[in-house]
């Protein structure tokens, strides 16, 4: 086997060939695709959350209960963590374009990486956060003599309830796009 037809173990150099150029665009269109996905949901999030209020009368006309998002702190963080991804997600729009007009460009999808990664803990935050109001707002906390408020805004419940689906959604797409760029990443030299 000393003919040059031999394939040495670790010798990578000879039988390996680059995956096909219309392979990493195809990855690079469903990059593009995926943001505009995570935009819909992030913003979709945001504007959810940010439009949640309900009044509820009490005894007269006059006397009113009100229930709105920015009467709790860890709430407004949520609109504002969503939607500061959300404006990342657009403006990353145009890399993700270069991406598939030049599928070789290696040092912006690192970059994009690393920001997509610091979104993605902003992002988790946010929900997370809101996520524990949310349960004691359907649930209430007997112990801290918190009551639970869903019975009676029900409406601002299913709202606030509607936009963490949405932001959850929003970073399992953040979660696939990293991966994507890392495959994408992997498939080079």
């Amino acid at each position: 086997m000393k003919g040059g037809g031999a394939l040495e173990f670790g010798d990578a150099s000879k039988g390996f060939s680059h995956p096909p150029r219309g392979v990493n665009r195809g990855v690079s269109i469903l990059d593009f695709i995926l943001r505009i996905i995570a935009i819909i949901a992030t913003l979709g999030s945001a504007i959810a959350m940010g439009t949640t209020n309900e009044t509820l009368p009490f005894f007269t006309q006059f006397i009113r209960f009100r229930a709105e998002y920015n009467d709790l702190p860890t709430l407004t963080f949520f609109v504002i963590a969503n939607a500061v991804v959300s404006a990342y997600l657009v403006l990353s729009l145009a890399l993700s374009v270069l991406h598939i007009v030049r599928s070789s460009a290696r040092g912006s999808r690192i970059v994009l990486i690393m920001f997509d990664t610091g979104m993605l803990g902003l992002l988790t935050a946010g929900a997370s956060a809101a996520a524990a109001i949310v349960y004691l707002a359907h649930k209430g906390n007997v112990r801290a003599n918190w009551r639970s408020i869903c019975q009676q805004f029900n409406s601002f419940c299913e709202r606030i309830s509607g936009s963490l689906i949405g932001s959850f959604a929003g970073m399992i797409v953040i979660i696939l796009l990293i991966l994507l760029s890392a495959v994408a990443l992997s498939r080079r030299r």
